[in-house]
């Protein structure tokens, strides 16, 4: 009962206080209502001005976007009449200009041909004034002009013309210690130029004549042209191909180079001839001066010298002579002295053939010596066939090179060597003939006296 007396007294004492606090409430709540409502006006009326804003953009992109599609539209018509236009003139150009796509094509294959020429040709060195005309037409991407036409056709006159000139001209030249200077020289046409060393070659690409490696025999110098040129009679020898056959003569190997490329089998061969020529020489003499004794001695029987023939008519007196003075003894019967004389003839038979033997073996070995050298190299080619490959000619050269060339000497070795030794065994045949008909004519004579006396 006390506690409901309690909360009764309490509710109305609270009373004043909460009707106060429930006016402050609703007074701030409509208070806060009538800010919000401001704002939401003045937002409403910026959302309609950026409507109408964003509107008027909206228009002005249709308003421009209407104009370039018109405008497209009538660009695009412009651009196919062009085409159109374009097609018809390229069309009308076709026909017009007809054939001078295929002139153009030989007007610039002319120029290339003589661009070429004036590359190589000694006539740039004085007959050249077109030569820039014909580099445009060879560099032009169009029609030449008439000018550049007129200019080809006067740069072919001007060098046929040259071609047939010989004229004295000053060429830029470097020695063989690189030294450059201007010299003076002669130009056969477009054959070559010739200066005091003889034939020069033409460098056109850097404007400049050097010496060759090696000239020609009786080949032709500035002095001699001048001398000729003076009587009016003019014989010069003329490189037909323009300087590729002068430059070829420093590649021809002489005949040092061809004995080196015969490496130790060709010197052995070599020394072999060198041998057989000793021989030949000292034997061929030795024939020579036994030949004429005995023909001096043909004429002198009685007389017998140091020589073979006068050896056998002194074995022959010798044994006649023993059988006059020895009467007690039994002379000397003719078939002991056919003997003496036999023997006598062997023995310089042997004297006269010493070193033919040698020679005849000489004979044989030098082409088995090359043959020997000719396997060689083979071996040697094979092995670098088989190391590199056979793509490269001059890997195998040097093989090949040795191969044949000593086959070559063996050959050159043998031929003389065989010819010597057939000489030199004729003649001494003959001086052994010469021999055999004198002591058989003593033995017949010695005959026809013991016949006699018996």
């Amino acid at each position: 009962m006390k506690m409901k007396t309690l909360v009764a007294a309490l509710c109305l004492f609270s009373l004043p206080f909460t009707a106060s606090a429930t006016s402050t409430l609703v007074d701030t709540t409509q208070e806060a209502q009538r800010i919000q409502g401001a704002h939401n006006v003045q937002r409403e009326s910026g959302f309609k001005q950026t409507e109408q804003s964003i509107r008027a953009q909206r228009d002005a992109l249709f308003k421009q976007r209407v104009q370039l599609q018109t405008e497209t539209d009538q660009l695009s018509q412009t651009f196919s009449k062009n085409e159109n236009n374009l097609a018809t003139l390229e069309e009308q150009l076709r026909l017009e200009t007809g054939s001078l796509g295929e002139l153009f094509g030989v007007v610039r294959q002319a120029a290339k041909d003589l661009n070429q020429e004036l590359e190589i040709s000694v006539t740039m060195v004085d007959r050249a004034k077109y030569a820039p005309v014909v580099d445009q037409i060879v560099d032009a991407k169009a029609l030449p002009s008439m000018v550049q036409l007129n200019g080809l056709w006067l740069g072919m006159v001007e060098q046929i013309e040259a071609s047939a000139q010989l004229a004295s001209v000053s060429v830029p030249f470097i020695n063989a210690e690189g030294h450059q200077a201007n010299i003076n020289a002669y130009r056969l046409g477009s054959m070559g130029l010739i200066g005091e060393q003889g034939y020069l070659a033409w460098n056109g690409d850097r404007i400049v004549a050097k010496p060759y490696l090696k000239q020609p025999a009786n080949g032709p110098v500035l002095s001699g042209l001048a001398s000729m040129s003076q009587v009016g009679i003019m014989s010069v020898v003329v490189d037909p191909s323009r300087g590729i056959m002068l430059e070829q003569l420093a590649n021809a190997p002489e005949l040092k180079d061809r004995l080196e490329h015969g490496g130790v089998v060709g010197k052995v061969i070599l020394g072999l001839l060198a041998i057989g020529a000793i021989i030949t020489l000292f034997r061929g003499s030795k024939l020579f001066i036994v030949r004429q004794k005995i023909k001096a001695q043909l004429k002198r029987p009685n007389e017998p010298g140091n020589n073979p023939l006068g050896r056998i008519l002194n074995v022959y007196s010798l044994g006649v002579n023993q059988a006059d003075l020895n009467i007690k003894e039994q002379p000397r019967s003719v078939e002991a002295l056919e003997l003496r004389l036999l023997e006598a003839i062997v023995d310089e038979q042997q004297e006269l053939e010493k070193g033919l033997s040698m020679l005849k073996l000489l004979a044989a070995l030098a082409p088995m010596l090359g043959l020997l050298g000719t396997v060689t190299g083979m071996i040697e080619t094979f092995q670098v066939i088989t190391q590199f490959g056979n793509g490269d000619p001059k890997v195998m050269a040097g093989g090949i090179s040795t191969a044949l060339v000593t086959t070559v000497l063996g050959l050159i070795s043998a031929m003389p060597l065989l010819l010597a030794h057939n000489i030199l065994s004729t003649q001494a045949d003959a001086v052994r003939n010469i021999l055999e008909k004198q002591g058989i004519s003593l033995v017949a004579e010695q005959a026809e006296k013991v016949g006699s006396a018996a």
